[in-house]
């Protein structure tokens, strides 16, 4: 008999309403924080994030530090103030922020552990989260 667990490849994982996760008025837009970074305690089925900067500034959005800094490229999108963005479905453990003074992120959470997506060349420090810069993540 087969048995099934919670894993990155275990659809059953992401059919499942997620686990809500929100965080708000995320302020990264100032001398002493430029990049804001989310870390999920569990990998997401969905993210969905919103920009009400005061400025009118763009929000950008990427998936790795270097991506949003465009050190290599720019892998990053951006969300104009007062705009959602679309309900992206994406299994990720880290959002990263900049530009804004006021921005909010609501995500579905699964039950994978954060440390299943274990990428050391993405991140120095252990556990080794997000995706590699080898799929336009920078």
């Amino acid at each position: 008999m087969a048995r099934y667990k919670v894993g990155l490849q275990n659809v059953g994982s992401y059919q499942v309403s997620g686990k809500p996760y929100a965080t708000g008025s995320v302020h990264c837009r100032n001398d002493n924080t430029d990049i804001v970074q989310v870390n999920f305690p569990y990998v997401t089925s969905w993210v969905c994030v919103t920009n009400r900067d005061s400025a009118g500034t763009d929000l950008k959005v990427g998936f790795s530090r270097n991506g949003l800094l465009g050190t290599e490229s720019n892998y990053y999108f951006s969300i104009p103030t007062g705009s959602t963005g679309q309900t992206l479905d994406l299994k990720i453990t880290q959002l990263f922020l900049s530009g804004s003074d006021n921005c909010s992120v609501v995500a579905g959470l699964t039950s994978i552990g954060a440390g299943n997506i274990n990428n050391p060349h993405v991140s120095l420090s252990s556990p080794h989260q997000n995706w590699s810069g080898s799929a336009g993540v920078g």
